[in-house]
């Protein structure tokens, strides 16, 4: 790590993180420290049907928390979820907002406390620090290992109209405490393993070679990258490992610290439109679009797609800088392949008539400040059509 790195002022902001099996046992008494009396409990389906908000709910009405429980959120949030979610907050008298999920429940809860204490509706917030009052307090139960949604500063929310993924960034959005529990992702299916994994993956790289890396930064995002590299084929594979569990719980916790904080690129920006339109699952749309967003990038952070490589396990020993660099590439390329990640955007359900579209919001997208390599609509549009 260069000297003069560690001379510049940097921040870094987190939760405070309670990690480890059995850790959801403390739900309850989190929420109480907090001093929640009425909380609404957000979630999906899937996890309901798992039987973790029962549990959740359990833990709660054991500290004397009442709750009030709102699962009707979909893979990417819209926008009407919110404002409905937001409406049985405030009949129902809450306080405080527990949230169980992944990064979709997480992301309304977070859009749920903005509005019931800031007033407006949801797109009002879109951009960077647009919130002005407190939020309530907000409790975080990670289930899927991917999103790091639990620990960061941002909601990613569908506005229906206009068919684009909003990002909403403020560190308002950070929750009060974030509890990472690897119990809870023995319930997902393989593809939500591969899905959410990828996102981890994503998260990380794109936060090492942001614009806006720092040593703290640096060092979570390293560390989710080997964590993932070594873990999430085994993950993906079987349930019940739970060593692999527990590794990938820790990447997405390492890759969503690092992300909160170094924000992200071309990757996130582009994916956002389209999950935006067509509705798809996040992290299949970054582990499409990733390979080709680093083969852009490559040029402009040669050293640290070297250190990228390593991290993924490829031995580079004599090799030149930019094969060395490759070597990562093809390395994430595998591990994608080896978990069934689509390869293609039109296998789905992307068109050649989307691009044009695509590409125009994707250059607005707050995500693409921090991309290490200038990045043109036009260019934004050769990476969309390389991908389809």
């Amino acid at each position: 790590m260069p000297m003069n790195s560690l001379l510049h002022i940097s921040k870094f902001v987190a939760p405070e993180i309670i990690f480890g099996l059995g850790a959801l046992s403390q739900v309850g008494e989190s929420a109480a420290r907090l001093g929640i009396k009425k909380a609404l409990l957000v979630s999906d389906l899937g996890v309901l049907e798992a039987g973790w908000c029962d549990k959740v709910l359990d833990f709660l009405k054991e500290v004397g928390i009442d709750a009030k429980v709102w699962y009707d959120v979909t893979t990417n949030p819209k926008d009407l979820e919110v404002a409905a979610a937001v409406e049985s907050y405030l009949e129902s008298n809450c306080d405080g907002i527990v949230a169980v999920g992944g990064g979709s429940p997480i992301d309304v809860a977070k859009a749920i406390a903005i509005i019931a204490t800031n007033g407006g509706q949801i797109k009002d917030y879109e951009g960077v620090n647009k919130i002005t009052c407190p939020l309530p307090p907000m409790v975080v139960v990670s289930t899927t290992g991917g999103s790091g949604a639990e620990v960061s500063q941002f909601s990613m929310i569908v506005e229906k109209e206009r068919q684009v993924k909003m990002a909403i960034i403020s560190k308002s959005l950070v929750p009060d405490i974030a509890i990472v529990d690897p119990h809870l992702l023995q319930t997902k299916s393989a593809r939500l393993t591969a899905a959410t994994g990828v996102d981890a993956l994503c998260h990380a790289v794109e936060a090492y070679v942001s614009l806006a890396a720092t040593p703290l930064t640096d060092v979570h995002a390293l560390a989710a990258i080997r964590l993932i590299a070594s873990n999430l084929r085994e993950s993906v594979a079987c349930k019940t490992n739970l060593k692999a569990k527990a590794a990938m719980a820790m990447a997405s916790l390492q890759a969503g610290l690092a992300f909160s904080n170094a924000i992200l690129g071309a990757t996130h920006a582009m994916t956002h439109q389209v999950d935006g339109l067509l509705d798809l699952h996040h992290g299949e749309t970054n582990g499409i679009l990733l390979p080709h967003v680093m083969e852009f990038n490559m040029i402009s952070c040669g050293e640290k797609f070297i250190n990228i490589a390593e991290a993924m396990g490829v031995q580079i020993t004599g090799l030149g800088k930019w094969k060395s660099a490759e070597k990562g590439i093809c390395a994430v390329r595998k591990l994608l392949r080896d978990i069934e990640i689509p390869e293609h955007l039109a296998q789905v359900g992307m068109k050649e008539e989307y691009i044009q579209k695509l590409s125009a919001n994707a250059v607005k997208d707050a995500c693409l400040v921090t991309n290490p390599r200038d990045c043109s609509v036009e260019q934004i549009e050769a990476l969309y059509r390389k991908a389809l």
